[in-house]
């Protein structure tokens, strides 16, 4: 049985792979009481007792953290920004590939991918695989999110009884584009500039909905088609899979795939304007979900175990 402590339990990322591992009988959770979650001899014991270790914590604890493993047999799976695009780290999205795969199986230090890149990530990735988009494109996306991904301020924002009436309404932020997932987005994929990205909250809890428009021209002599037959061929998996259509009655909903760990991927629109689309839960595979598809290959057993699909 392998052991294993989430560094950060108490946040929205670490309660759902609490509550997903709980249910388990091939894992122990190592869990520290309220009076010492934080307290650093603590955590640092309860990291290198570990076989797996989850950070759900923000960047600098993060780092805090990682520098305390000693245990060279500690799997460190960690949920924050700090770590996603460094050598000697896998990236954790095994969907993209076998090289990113094969990364997953092999390593001590995995990153899990952020929410809204999950989903840019899927829908580009293969494009630049296949020499369909060129490296030099220059992209943009949406991504419609729930509140959970604000974490336990903006939640208790959402969830008071007295909030801001502006929250009854769909908001867009980072207006700045300097979102940190940018940067993985623009490294992974392998592209020269970072897509102009647009990332709107809304009044929901969990869910996600992510698009990246497309011009024609932008694909050179390949079509929607061609883009289609590249999504079939790589996305056949349990946890992301293509499939020709999402919509209900010329809607998309963000509500979708709410509360499971899986991720649909979808192309529409025709070949002079295409739009691609990836439908998840931004706790599921745009989290917790992730990060536990992770730890079942690090560990040896079955991706889909303990995830709900």
């Amino acid at each position: 049985m392998k052991k294993v402590f989430i560094d950060g339990s108490a946040g929205t990322t670490g309660l759902r792979i609490f509550e997903r591992l709980s249910a388990r009988t091939d894992v122990q959770l190592i869990t520290l009481s309220e009076e010492v979650r934080k307290d650093p001899s603590a955590r640092k014991q309860a990291l290198n007792q570990a076989d797996v270790a989850f950070l759900c914590l923000p960047d600098d604890a993060a780092r805090e953290a990682v520098a305390m493993v000693e245990n060279p047999n500690t799997v460190i799976i960690d949920a924050s920004t700090a770590h996603r695009t460094l050598d000697g780290w896998a990236y954790g999205f095994p969907e993209l590939g076998e090289r990113f795969e094969k990364k997953v199986l092999s390593s001590k230090r995995i990153a899990v991918p952020g929410c809204h890149a999950s989903g840019f990530i899927a829908l580009v990735y293969p494009l630049i695989e296949a020499g369909v988009l060129k490296k030099d494109a220059l992209l943009c996306c949406h991504s419609l999110t729930g509140y959970s991904g604000g974490g336990k301020k903006m939640i208790a924002e959402y969830e008071s009884a007295d909030r801001n009436g502006l929250l009854n309404a769909p908001r867009q932020y980072a207006l700045a584009q300097g979102h940190k997932h940018l940067k993985e987005m623009k490294a992974i994929c392998g592209l020269e500039n970072a897509p102009t990205f647009s990332p709107i909250v809304a009044d929901f809890y969990s869910g996600m909905e992510v698009t990246v428009p497309l011009f024609g021209q932008q694909l050179g002599n390949a079509g929607i088609e061609d883009i289609r037959r590249i999504y079939a061929k790589k996305y056949t998996g349990a946890l992301v899979r293509y499939v020709e259509s999402m919509d209900d009655n010329g809607f998309l909903s963000a509500l979708a795939l709410a509360k499971t760990d899986g991720m649909k991927i979808s192309v529409s629109g025709n070949d002079e304007r295409i739009l691609l689309l990836a439908v998840y839960d931004n706790l599921g595979k745009g989290a917790s979900g992730a990060a536990i598809e992770c730890m079942n290959l690090a560990i040896g057993v079955e991706r889909t175990q303990g995830l709900v699909l």
